[in-house]
């Protein structure tokens, strides 16, 4: 069956997507603030991580306290995570709850307390998050690794800087929350158990009386897609590897999915087999596919000791440069599996599934629903698969190693 998916505008342009889920009792919110980390001024890297945080300690209504305990009276679990062009705030209740959490998030938004104090406690969560990286060389790397392969901004450590996030004040951050909180580029999605007829009345009540602004243009930076050693004391070389691919909005995406996961796909994938079990040259090894609208890449992460980070970088880059040779009946079918699963599994959860949906309609307009993608997924065969990747080689790397010793790239 086909599933349904309820779509609509309020008078302001904000999009608002409704993915009924029967079989659940739950419902979930998923929220796209346009304040993400390639928005915020120069001098500032790091905002977004603060503002994350500022806004859910108290609203023009609700101390801080008033505010968790009424979130936390709703039972209702919530997420935060910085991207590239967004703030994405997600949650997850009981749906006989849902409507009081939609206006609990509308006052966050709308009115927030940006209470001075606050922005200081805010301040030092975001500024240990960013310290706490050191003890975590493998999430470091892989943030300087897609800062060096998009093109800056959009690929902006949404971390932070160290310095900025020392320098920023609570004045310049109201600054940067009145400019970016624009609702008629926001996009909010419900899935799970809802009404549509209370939803939307409610969210035009709540949410359309805020005029849109001016939309803002981010000029971009051409990458260079060259190395880049970052200087770790340790015992391990921590290699991040990312090259060109399709975007989700090309004909070639799910040959490129199908592709990565051929590569990366599990315990028998290429990159597992050659780099780990083969050569045991790393203790750990994995590539996925990551994007943002504008572009996308396949990403990859080993790591390995130092005597043996030249041979695991080596072994890698051949890996993928041989992906369109001898792909097999079995490998391909192994790989669609895999991303059958996982998209099966992250489907039956309302979170994830409102996070997917917003996040389809800002990339591609419009939210596919599971039947689709799975039809899509099918589709591939190792003829377009091959075709693909002879016609899109991987030539140009983005290359990036963290530790005690560098490696010659290609």
């Amino acid at each position: 069956m086909t599933e349904k998916i309820d779509t609509y505008k309020l008078s302001n342009g904000m999009t608002v997507l409704g993915i009924p889920m029967a079989s659940v009792q739950s419902a979930a919110i998923g929220l796209l603030l346009p304040a993400g980390a390639a928005t915020i001024p120069d001098g500032c890297c790091g905002a977004g991580t603060i503002i994350a945080d500022w806004i859910f300690r108290g609203t023009k209504d609700k101390t801080n306290r008033e505010l968790a305990d009424a979130l936390d009276g709703l039972g209702l679990l919530r997420n935060s995570n910085v991207e590239s062009k967004h703030i994405a705030l997600s949650a997850a209740l009981d749906a006989s709850n849902l409507l009081e959490a939609i206006e609990l998030y509308a006052q966050m938004i709308l009115n927030p307390a940006l209470d001075s104090e606050q922005f200081e406690y805010s301040k030092q969560l975001a500024l240990q998050g960013l310290l706490s990286l050191e003890d975590d060389p493998r999430h470091e790397t892989m943030l300087l690794l897609k800062e060096h392969f998009y093109p800056d901004p959009l690929g902006r450590n949404t971390a932070g800087k160290k310095e900025d996030l020392q320098n920023l004040t609570a004045e310049k951050t109201k600054q940067i929350i009145s400019e970016n909180f624009d609702l008629s580029q926001t996009i909010l999605a419900i899935a799970g158990k809802y009404d549509i007829q209370k939803l939307r009345p409610l969210t035009e009540k709540l949410f359309a009386g805020e005029k849109p602004k001016s939309k803002k243009e981010i000029n971009t930076k051409e990458p260079l897609l060259d190395y880049h050693h970052h200087p770790h004391d340790g015992s391990q070389v921590h290699i991040g590897i990312m090259t060109q691919s399709a975007t989700p909005q090309s004909g070639d995406y799910y040959n490129a999915r199908v592709a990565t996961a051929i590569l990366s796909g599990g315990m028998s994938s290429r990159l597992f087999e050659e780099v780990r079990e083969k050569r045991g040259l790393c203790y750990i090894v994995s590539a996925g596919y990551h994007c943002l609208k504008e572009t996308a890449g396949i990403a990859c992460y080993a790591g390995t000791t130092p005597d043996k980070a030249q041979e695991t970088y080596d072994v890698i880059i051949k890996e993928f440069r041989r992906l369109a040779e001898d792909i097999d009946a079995d490998e391909l079918q192994r790989a669609k599996i895999g991303l059958k699963s996982g998209l099966v599994m992250q489907s039956e959860s309302t979170m994830a599934r409102a996070q997917a949906a917003a996040t389809d309609h800002y990339i591609l307009g419009k939210v596919r629903n599971l039947e689709e993608i799975l039809q899509n997924i099918d589709k591939t065969s190792i003829k377009s698969i091959v075709d693909f990747l002879k016609n899109n080689p991987f030539e140009n790397f983005c290359s990036v190693t963290t530790g005690p010793v560098k490696i010659k790239p290609v």
